[in-house]
């Protein structure tokens, strides 16, 4: 850190806002206000950028002090009978709390991009697959296959950082890297390498993915194929796609789940990763699902070390009780069966909580705007911003070192749950 005339100049910062967690930011804070200067995205600068706006609890509309707003939700959560803690946009040491706290209240705990992370989640829980890392994508592959969505806007920085790196451990020819686009077109030209090589794109719809993908399952596995075309994809061009990847030293298999948005879309990502199994029997292919913002593969990384289970889990029965389903809070809203709802965003000021009619309380990003106001709001720190923290990059093995950046006194999310939790015992 370096201080000037123009404030506080910080280098070599990890971002808690994409999944990828760049942590080669330069930032700029004068006085409360923060500018990404160098190595900005559209994730990363309004994620840094946002400015404050209220700093003082809200309760019934009115401003009111932190210890009586911590009050008040002791007491609602004391006398419900099914709480939920949502939202859950947060870093690890507020994951740590809020499971914490749900054990105490006996709440049922759910992220906001549950549903997405399902579709991930319940592949690895039925049939396992083969993943590999952001590092070994950088360093080892050579035909990277993108399935299903425009990764670009929600990764903005991913070929950059991973796939046109300037180095790499093994003088791997980046210019040799071959893009291939399996569903959707890219929006940019991101994906199109330093020599000007563009990659290529085998599109389809959304509808008709499930069944390019069993065609592709069965080509890699050598079975007769009476089809010359599935979802507009010729199956020769399916074979060729088959041939390269059996050739291929490391292919990777890159989607984000958020991004295919179509009914049982875990049984297309199933598909796929089986046939990654069934590559490994001649070469090496590996997958890479993509997600991990705001706290996504953290909350899940949490939940799973210190519970067994990832989200979707209820402390109702004094015990930890998983049900994907059941426990989808989105459900159980609609269906009335929660008469206490808490949601948790510290990152982002547009990650709002469902409509609902319920009494609840929000503990988020200063600057939120509420088509309802909550019963109680308590504007907080964001990680990497107004405290320290940690967080997981979305392969889950490395954890990403957040710093200090600005005085706000806003409280962290993990401070205000575990007064939350102290007050339930008073």
């Amino acid at each position: 850190m370096t201080d000037t005339d123009a404030g506080k100049h910080w280098q070599e910062i990890a971002s808690p806002f994409c999944g990828i967690a760049s942590d080669d930011l330069t930032v700029r804070v004068q006085d409360l206000s923060v500018t990404v200067e160098e190595n900005a995205d559209a994730v990363t600068r309004p994620g840094f950028e946002t400015p404050l706006a209220e700093m003082k609890p809200m309760l019934h509309g009115q401003e009111t002090t932190l210890e009586k707003a911590v009050s008040y939700i002791a007491k609602q959560l004391r006398a419900a009978n099914q709480p939920v803690i949502g939202g859950l946009g947060t870093d690890l040491n507020g994951a740590r709390a809020a499971l914490s706290l749900a054990d105490r209240s006996g709440a049922v705990v759910d992220s906001q991009f549950s549903t997405a992370a399902f579709r991930n989640i319940l592949v690895l829980q039925d049939t396992g697959y083969m993943t590999t890392t952001l590092t070994e994508v950088r360093n080892r592959a050579d035909v990277i296959v993108v399935v299903g969505g425009d990764i670009e806007t929600a990764f903005p920085r991913f070929y950059e950082r991973i796939v046109w790196p300037e180095e790499s451990m093994f003088d791997v020819d980046i210019n040799q890297r071959r893009i291939i686009y399996l569903g959707k077109a890219p929006s940019g030209e991101a994906s199109t390498s330093p020599s000007g090589q563009k990659a290529q794109v085998m599109t389809c719809d959304d509808h008709d993915l499930p069944e390019v993908l069993s065609v592709l399952r069965a080509l890699i596995n050598n079975r007769p194929v009476q089809a010359t075309s599935v979802g507009g994809i010729s199956v020769s061009d399916l074979q060729q796609l088959t041939d390269e990847l059996k050739q291929a030293s490391y292919s990777v298999f890159t989607w984000s789940g958020s991004l295919l948005n179509f009914d049982h879309a875990e049984t297309s990502i199933q598909t796929l990763c089986e046939a990654i199994k069934e590559l490994n029997k001649e070469t090496r292919s590996s997958g890479l699902p993509l997600g991990g913002k705001e706290g996504d593969t953290t909350v899940n990384a949490v939940a799973s070390w210190q519970t067994g289970y990832p989200m979707r889990t209820s402390f109702q029965r004094g015990y930890p009780e998983y049900d994907p389903f059941l426990f989808d809070t989105q459900r159980m809203v609609i269906n009335n069966e929660v008469d206490f709802f808490m949601w948790i965003n510290a990152f982002n000021t547009e990650g709002l909580p469902p409509s609902t009619v319920l009494p609840d309380v929000v503990i988020g990003r200063s600057g939120m705007q509420f088509n309802k106001m909550p019963e109680v709001f308590i504007p907080v720190g964001v990680p990497g911003i107004d405290h320290e923290g940690r967080i997981f990059r979305c392969d889950s093995v490395v954890s990403m070192p957040l710093r200090k950046l600005r005085q706000s006194d806003l409280p962290s999310v993990s401070e205000v749950l575990k007064a939350v939790e102290q007050a339930m015992q008073e």
